[in-house]
């Protein structure tokens, strides 16, 4: 092993205190809390309607009724986006960390989340305009899926020095991206109508309150396909870990694999945005304390983060709709509110870090 990759190594295993949790059993766990908290939020709402009214003999046909209309019908999409988009944010949080070996890098702050609202809004506002309405509800999605490419490409190809990225400049990449994606929804806010606005400004703070079958499966389905096949690169990804240079030696086509890497992360968050709008900081909180806990082994560490993302999205939506109730909070609030601080953290650590060697 050379020396530099041996230097990455140890930075990355830094970040596990001793010991740590098995693997397994931080997942067993995560799985566990998972399905707690999905019976939790079909449980917990304004109405005062529980999961075993719809199905309990002793209330009346009517009273049932209301019952199975509240669970499957308002809350069972809500809980579905919340665990969907949990766990593509995370997955994409975490397979970015591991491609760009920056444990800061995060969909939001890489200009990916914010070229997918470009996109989406566009459709919103202009898809009028425009002959293609044949897409139907694959519309939204797939403005938001070439808007999330095209902000990760453009700060991606800003950062190349020497043909490697560099951190530095792919964080700075990604603050440019993210300026010039929110004047452009400036722009397009400003041209709207008052229809538009009022979704457009519920929107752009993050919800899953606009859960809708007809436009949810097309988005849902779109996360799954890319959950999948971004689970399997995990040991392409632990290679990458060693470096650009190092995972050649070990037979991996490290140009296609990161094309494919970044294709499939755009997926994954144009897909969330264009259903949820904009939701900060998952994708940097959850990949962060799965890897404090079980180390920097992606095979493991993804997984995990479906399941830690999907329990922190369902937590902050039962947060924001409880907290201010019979009103409710934009989910993106909540997680910012979390996210902001932990990120603040990780930079005085890092700068902490470089002080002292």
């Amino acid at each position: 092993m050379t020396t530099a990759a041996a230097t990455t190594l140890l930075r990355w295993r830094r970040w596990v205190p001793g010991g740590g949790l098995r693997p397994r059993t931080l997942l067993a766990a995560l799985v566990v809390m998972t399905i707690l908290a999905v019976l939790l939020s079909l449980q917990v709402g304004p109405a005062d309607v529980g999961i075993l009214q719809a199905f309990a003999r002793s209330t009346s046909a009517n009273e049932a009724e209301l019952a199975r209309i509240v669970i499957f019908e308002l809350r069972f999409p809500r809980t579905l986006v919340a665990v969907a988009t949990g766990a593509s944010l995370a997955l994409a949080g975490a397979t970015m960390q591991g491609l760009f070996r920056n444990p800061l890098a995060d969909p939001g702050l890489l200009g990916v989340s914010s070229g997918a609202a470009l996109g989406a809004v566009s459709v919103i506002v202009l898809g009028g305009l425009l002959p293609l309405a044949w897409m139907g509800a694959w519309l939204l999605p797939g403005a938001a899926f070439l808007g999330a490419l095209a902000g990760m490409s453009l700060a991606y190809a800003l950062a190349q020095r020497q043909g490697q990225a560099d951190v530095a400049l792919l964080l700075l990449a990604g603050i440019a991206v993210n300026a010039i994606a929110g004047a452009g929804i400036g722009m397009l806010t400003y041209i709207s109508t008052d229809e538009q606005l009022r979704s457009l400004t519920f929107w752009s703070m993050g919800s899953v309150a606009q859960a809708e079958w007809s436009q949810l499966l097309p988005a849902v389905g779109i996360m799954a396909a890319s959950t999948l096949l971004l689970c399997r690169s995990g040991h392409w990804l632990n290679l990458l870990l060693l470096g650009e240079r190092a995972a050649r030696h070990a037979g991996l086509p490290v140009a296609s694999v990161k094309r494919l890497l970044v294709v499939l992360v755009a997926l994954q968050v144009g897909a969330a945005v264009a259903i949820t709008g904009v939701i900060g900081f998952v994708g940097l909180v959850v990949p962060h304390m799965v890897r404090l806990l079980i180390g920097p082994d992606h095979r493991m560490l993804l997984p995990a983060s479906i399941f830690g993302g999907a329990v922190l999205l369902l937590t902050a939506d039962l947060v924001a709709r409880s907290i201010v109730a019979p009103a409710e909070l934009p989910i993106g609030l909540v997680t910012t509110l979390i996210g902001g601080p932990f990120f603040l953290l990780l930079l005085l650590q890092r700068r902490q870090r470089s002080a002292f060697g």
